[in-house]
C-alpha cells in the first residue's frame, strides 16, 4: 500500500507555514491521543502517521528534501522516516501536548517512561553513474556501539523506575505539580549494574558490523538516506540511532549529468560527416549504435530517449543527448593538402545552411524545454 502525502495525513497545503505545521499536527495529535481512544487500533495509527508526517514537515531540512524527491528521499535500506513507536513519539513531541509527560490536555493520561534512543552515525558513500542510474546495493563495515553482553540495569532509585520526578510547589493560586526526566538515569527508568570489564561507563563496546544499504535509482550528489537502527546503541531498554547516509556521485569519463538528462559529446571524423557512418557508443545502460546521417553538422543533437536517470520518484526517465562534433586534423598530407585547396571552390563545400539547421542559441533553448 503506498504511503499517504505528509500534507494530506495533517491536512495542508504544501506552503504551509512552521505555525500552521505544528498547530495541525496538534489538532491530529488531540484527536487521535491513545488516551482519548483507547484500545482503538485504527486511532493509534493514524496518532503514528500524523506523528511521522510531523517528524518530516517540521525540520526544514527533511522537508525540503520531501518536496522534492517524495518518500524516496528517506528510503535506502531501513524503514524509511517513519514507524515511530509511541514512546518515541512522546519522547520528541510530549511538549507539542503542552506538558512534560504523555498525557496532555484533559485527557489526563499516565506518565509515559521516556526512551532513550542512540546517537546516529555518519558515512558517505561513492556511486558511479552506472550505480544511480540502475540502483544498487552497497554492504559497508560500520563501528558502532552495541551493548556488552552480561551488562545488567536496575531500576533507578531516584524515579523509582518512572523516567520521571514530580515537584510540588506551593503558588498563590494552590499547589501546582509538575513533572520532568529524572536526571540520575536520563528519563530511562534504569540505572546501570553490572557491566563487563571490556565495557564503557555505560555498558558499551564498539563493533564493527557489515551493513547492507539498498539505493534506490535516481539519487542525488548530497541526498541523505537513512537505514534505521543502525546508529549506536541507547542504554538499557532504549533504541538504537540510525545511520545516515550521505550520496556522493562520482565524475564520470564521457557522461555528464544535468537532473535525469545525460549528455555525451561525440566526435567524428570529416568523412564521416560527409558520407555517414554507425557508431556504437557506452551509456549507463549499455552500448548502442547509433546512426550518423550522411551531411551531419557539428552542433547537432541526437536525443535518445529514456537513455538517461530514472526519476527518483519513478515518475519517468530522462534522454540521453549526444552533442555531434565534426572533428578537424590540424595537419594534413600534401596530397590532402592539394585535394582541399581545390575544394575551395567547389560549391559542395560552400556553406549553405538550411532553415532547419538550428542556431546555437536556439539548440539551448530546446535543451532547456
Amino acid at each position: 500500500m503506498a504511503k499517504r502525502d505528509y500534507y494530506d495525513i495533517l491536512g495542508i497545503q504544501k506552503g504551509a507555514s512552521p505555525s500552521e505545521i505544528k498547530k495541525a499536527y496538534r489538532k491530529m495529535a488531540v484527536k487521535y491521543h491513545p488516551d482519548k481512544n483507547p484500545d482503538d487500533k485504527i486511532a493509534e495509527e493514524k496518532f503514528k502517521e500524523a506523528a511521522e508526517a510531523y517528524e518530516i514537515l517540521s525540520d526544514p531540512d527533511k522537508k525540503a528534501r520531501f518536496d522534492q524527491y517524495g518518500h524516496q528521499a528517506f528510503e535506502g535500506g531501513g524503514r524509511g522516516s517513519g514507524h515511530m513507536n509511541m514512546d518515541d513519539i512522546f519522547s520528541q513531541f510530549g511538549d507539542i501536548f503542552g506538558g512534560g509527560g504523555g498525557g496532555f490536555g484533559g485527557f489526563g493520561g499516565a506518565q509515559r517512561q521516556r526512551v532513550m534512543k542512540g546517537s546516529n552515525l555518519r558515512i558517505r558513500v561513492k556511486l558511479t553513474l552506472e550505480e544511480i542510474a540502475n540502483g544498487v546495493e552497497k554492504k559497508v563495515k560500520v563501528k558502532r556501539k552495541t551493548q556488552a553482553k552480561g551488562v545488567t540495569y536496575k531500576t533507578c532509585s531516584t524515579c523509582n523506575g518512572q523516567g520521571q520526578v514530580t515537584r510540588i510547589t506551593n503558588t498563590i493560586l494552590g499547589r501546582m505539580q509538575t513533572a520532568s526526566p529524572c536526571n540520575a538515569c536520563g528519563g530511562t527508568g534504569q540505572s546501570i549494574d553490572k557491566r563487563p570489564s571490556n565495557s564503557d561507563a555505560q555498558g558499551f563496546v564498539t563493533e564493527e558490523e557489515t551493513v547492507s544499504i539498498k539505493i534506490p535509482a535516481g539519487v542525488v550528489d548530497g541526498m541523505q538516506l537513512k537505514v534505521t537502527g543502525k546508529g549506536n546503541a541507547a542504554p538499557g531498554n532504549g533504541i538504537s540511532g540510525d545511520l545516515l547516509v550521505a550520496i556522493t556521485e562520482e565524475t564520470h569519463p564521457t557522461l555528464q549529468r544535468e537532473g535525469d538528462n545525460l549528455h555525451y559529446d561525440l566526435y567524428v571524423s570529416v568523412p564521416d560527416a560527409i558520407l555517414g557512418n554507425s557508431i556504437e557508443i557506452d551509456t549507463v545502460t549499455g552500448k548502442v549504435r547509433l546512426k550518423i546521417e550522411a551531411g551531419v553538422q557539428s552542433g547537432k543533437i541526437l536525443r535518445l530517449r529514456g537513455k538517461g536517470i530514472p526519476n527518483i520518484n519513478g515518475y519517468s526517465r530522462g534522454d540521453l543527448l549526444v552533442h555531434i562534433n565534426v572533428w578537424t586534423p590540424k595537419t594534413l598530407s600534401k596530397e590532402q593538402k592539394t585535394f582541399f585547396e581545390k575544394m575551395k571552390s567547389d560549391e559542395h563545400f560552400s556553406p549553405k545552411p538550411e532553415s532547419s539547421d538550428k542556431s546555437f542559441f536556439e539548440k539551448v533553448k530546446d535543451m532547456f524545454s
